[in-house]
């Protein structure tokens, strides 16, 4: 009997010990996996990297494209197009007024009835139509006058109307929206699934126009800023493997770094390489490897989910990238993922925005009256007139942009830079710079 209790007593210990190896295994194995896309993670983090001092760096680099961009046609990769808006509503127009907007889809009639005095606009939709097949297909009046044929076609129609304003960027429209509720206003932005800038400059600025005139003295330039590019910008092998497989590689460099068409491919690009790296997320996911399935705004609400257990994450994870039951220390990774990829992009937007003030001399680095303190600055309060969802519905976005305007400034000087919300620059400020124009 004494040699089968010892024999059975030997076999439960062997057991045991296998038991315990394998246990030890197992957790030295998932430290392993945790390493590997933690490194990940890290390295991203590194290559986002955007300090007070690198911001400062694209606050200038976009100042010296802009001025390069002035001087001569290609002499910048921002095109710095003139628009011929040479004035802006500014809030006497009276009227009625109407404005034709041609989106990719639909056609809107819009009309608004001014009362001067910057009072509030009535507008409404007259009629959205959809554009149809026939006429997106067929041919056009290439080489032809477009403001000249519009008027044309609406005496055909006994249509008492005259055309004052052909505008075919909705920045512009926003800049002039702004402008009518602000004087202040001298620079629009839109930041949603596109970017874009415009702003207002000085005629003897736009060297590559000598001898332009104009009776206000300033022209409405349009940047093109998504295709801005410097060095100083903060680019990851997910950006350049991003640009490769885009339709227009080289080519919007800027707005692949910060508009709401490709953050959320960034974030799926960086998810995609930690499956790769460790089975954390499951044994794959085929939806995974699928270009733009990860939309912003999807993103946005991982990003932005306050539940304890992060469900939406979750629901995400499991609806649209086919990725199930994923552990919650994995979620909140997921959550960092997000953080980091919006963060840069809000904080670019920031030193964008800087950048345009600096080439304008409105971003507090001038204007000292005789003093050597920045406090006393004499800067004028300055509006930038902002417009997309990705600035007014992504609320992490907004708060990050804000942040690193302080920071870059400090609090005395970004007080006096105002960035205030617009909505349907494309129609409405359309509208109202017909209205300025016809009054003049």
């Amino acid at each position: 009997m004494g040699r089968v209790v010892v024999g059975v007593a030997v076999s439960v210990a062997v057991v045991a010990c296998i038991v315990a190896a394998g246990v030890v295994s197992r957790r030295v194995q998932n430290r392993g996996k945790w390493r590997r896309v933690v490194r990940v993670l890290k390295e991203l983090e590194e290559a986002c990297e955007t300090s007070v001092g690198r911001l400062k760096q694209v606050v200038d680099a976009m100042a010296v494209e802009m001025h390069a961009g002035l001087a001569s046609e290609g002499g910048s990769k921002l095109k710095m197009l003139l628009t011929f808006v040479d004035n802006l509503p500014d809030g006497n127009e009276m009227g009625t007024h109407y404005a034709l907007d041609l989106g990719g889809t639909n056609f809107r009639v819009l009309s608004i009835q001014l009362e001067g005095n910057r009072s509030s606009i009535l507008d409404h939709d007259v009629e959205r139509l959809p554009i149809p097949q026939h006429l997106m297909t067929s041919t056009g009046n290439v080489g032809k006058d477009v403001a000249e044929c519009l008027e044309q076609a609406m005496t055909r129609k006994g249509l008492n109307i005259r055309v004052t304003a052909l505008q075919i960027n909705d920045t512009v429209g926003t800049l002039a929206l702004g402008h009518y509720h602000d004087a202040d206003t001298v620079a629009a932005v839109i930041i949603g699934t596109g970017t874009n800038a415009c702003y207002l400059e000085r005629t003897d600025a736009i060297i590559k126009c000598q001898g332009l005139l104009t009776t206000s003295g300033f022209m409405v330039v349009n940047m093109e800023w998504g295709n801005f590019w410097s060095s100083h910008l903060p680019r990851t092998s997910y950006d350049i493997d991003l640009d490769f497989d885009s339709p227009n590689p080289n080519d919007q460099g800027f707005e692949k770094m910060i508009s709401g068409m490709y953050l959320g491919d960034v974030v799926r690009r960086v998810i995609l390489r930690m499956s790769q790296e460790s089975d954390i997320f499951g044994f794959g996911s085929s939806r995974l490897s699928m270009p733009f399935v990860l939309t912003t705004p999807l993103m946005a609400e991982m990003h932005e989910d306050e539940s304890l257990d992060l469900r939406d994450v979750a629901r995400i994870l499991n609806d649209i990238l086919g990725i199930p039951e994923v552990s919650l220390k994995a979620r909140k990774l997921i959550v960092r993922i997000c953080d980091v990829v919006t963060r840069r992009a809000a904080r670019l937007v920031a030193a964008g925005i800087l950048g345009i003030l600096k080439k304008m001399g409105r971003d507090g680095t001038g204007g000292i009256a005789g003093a050597r303190s920045r406090t006393d600055v004499n800067i004028k309060r300055t509006v930038v007139a902002v417009e997309g969802g990705l600035y007014t519905n992504y609320t992490m976005f907004r708060e990050y942009l804000h942040e690193a305007l302080i920071e870059i400034l400090g609090e005395e000087i970004a007080k006096h830079i105002i960035l205030k919300v617009t909505e349907d620059g494309s129609g409405i400020g359309a509208a109202l710079l017909a209205a300025s124009h016809s009054s003049n």
